[in-house]
């Protein structure tokens, strides 16, 4: 066994190594003051390694490498665009970089849009307040090395302030052009007090992408985001959701994932206000040379807050799934109720899933609960739609999209529910 100080050494040297001739992007006081203190974090904490406890489950070395390994683009029938029939606003990026022409104008948002790599250059900006100090705030308990590399080193990224409520939903939608294109996107958001947003992702970001968003909701702020990942079958990406809640604000996030070589998507929420509402949840179906990791930590710090962690997977033909989920309830945060429930439906034997389920309460007045499950199609029920003269592949279908609804039930809008269920349809018809 490696001593811990010899591996804390390689990390860091490998830290090192990745930033030897790397230099941090120019900019003004605020921006290049939050990515310095990023690249000293980076250095003090090393690349990570499968040996750290919340990477044993997820080899991070594709992620971290020098060069990126090609990932074909398939062009298949879900690669038709995703909310289509939404009335949205486009700000569209090509291999981590906005394209303006093809963008839709961002005023038409209802809300204050301007570019990380504009921002950044100014002395002033009230990005300055959330940039990186999520991200920094979000290193403890748990080092997130990859977080740290982002806020140092990305240049592309929108940072979003919202006022009242936006008229329309506001879509961030990713296309790319390069087998290697290699993207660090950094996104800002903030609601104010009383604000609602509904923010729309979908496509392939890159090869290789390390993406970190920051969420600041004030008191009463309403954010509903909905994150569809597929297309490609060989990229490799990981993403960061830090989120801070004000009293009464409300999170929603969910994210669909197929396909994809290797996918880690981690979420930091901290219920800061009193009676917030954070609801994430995921569903995720992979087959073959597919490993999906989901990494979750709630802290709720005020009194009667809400959380919701659901996670559903579907694997087969080799894939893996992790689900890595924590709930932290402090001392002043009585009257808590948080949920928690990862399951996985294996359609054969070499498909697993690896699930890590956590409570930490310190609060003697909550309702706290988490469960996992593992298994396959139920035989009974499948046995009832064959009895009754449902063709088989159509009846697996059924019973897989009845597993995942109640991922899909977290999503409030009803249409863009029905849109992504069409979207896992699709798929699911692909691969029968």
């Amino acid at each position: 066994m490696i001593p811990r100080a010899k591996l804390v050494q390689q990390k860091r040297d490998a830290a090192v190594t990745w930033l030897d001739g790397r230099a941090l992007p120019e900019g003004g006081v605020w921006a290049t003051k939050a990515r310095k203190a990023a690249e000293d974090r980076l250095r003090d904490m090393g690349m990570p390694s499968k040996r750290d406890e919340y990477w044993r489950y997820t080899d991070p070395r594709r992620l971290t490498e020098s060069t990126v390994q090609p990932a074909v683009l398939h062009d298949t029938g879900d690669a038709l665009p995703l909310f289509d029939r939404v009335d949205r606003v486009k700000l569209v990026f090509v291999d981590g970089v906005f394209d303006a022409e093809a963008s839709d104008a961002p005023e038409l948002a209802g809300a204050e849009i301007s570019q990380l790599r504009d921002a950044a250059r100014s002395d002033l900006h009230w990005a300055r307040d959330i940039y990186g100090v999520l991200e920094a705030r979000g290193q403890t308990p748990i080092s997130r090395p990859l977080a740290s590399l982002n806020t140092a080193f990305a240049t592309n990224g929108v940072l979003i302030r919202v006022a009242g409520k936006a008229p329309r939903p506001l879509a961030l939608i990713y296309r790319r052009s390069q087998d290697t294109a290699d993207a660090l996107m950094h996104h800002v958001i903030r609601l104010d007090a009383g604000a609602e947003l509904t923010l729309l992702e979908d496509g392939p970001v890159a090869a290789r992408y390390n993406q970190v968003t920051e969420i600041d909701l004030g008191e009463g702020a309403v954010l509903n985001h909905i994150r569809a990942q597929g297309r490609d079958h060989e990229r490799v990406g990981a993403t960061h959701l830090f989120a801070r809640l004000g009293a009464k604000a409300q999170l929603k996030s969910f994210t669909l994932s197929a396909n994809g070589a290797l996918t880690r998507n981690e979420a930091v929420i901290w219920l800061d206000g009193s009676d917030g509402t954070a609801h994430i949840a995921g569903a995720c179906v992979g087959d073959g040379a597919f490993h999906h990791d989901d990494t979750v930590f709630v802290n709720h710090a005020a009194p009667r807050c809400e959380s919701r962690q659901v996670y559903k997977k579907v694997l087969r033909h080799g894939a893996v799934g992790v689900f890595q989920g924590k709930i932290l309830v402090d001392q002043i945060a009585q009257l808590t109720d948080g949920y928690q429930i990862s399951q996985s439906l294996l359609l054969n034997e070499d498909a697993q899933f690896l699930a890590k389920p956590e409570l930490e309460i310190y609060a003697d007045d909550v309702k706290c609960s988490h469960g996992s499950t593992s298994g396959e199609i139920d035989a009974n029920q499948f046995f009832y739609l064959r009895a009754r003269g449902v063709p088989e592949a159509q009846a697996r279908m059924l019973l897989v999209l009845a597993f995942l609804a109640e991922a899909l039930d977290e999503i409030d809008d009803h249409a863009l529910a029905a849109e992504l269920r069409d979207h896992l349809e699709a798929w699911l018809n692909r691969r029968t």
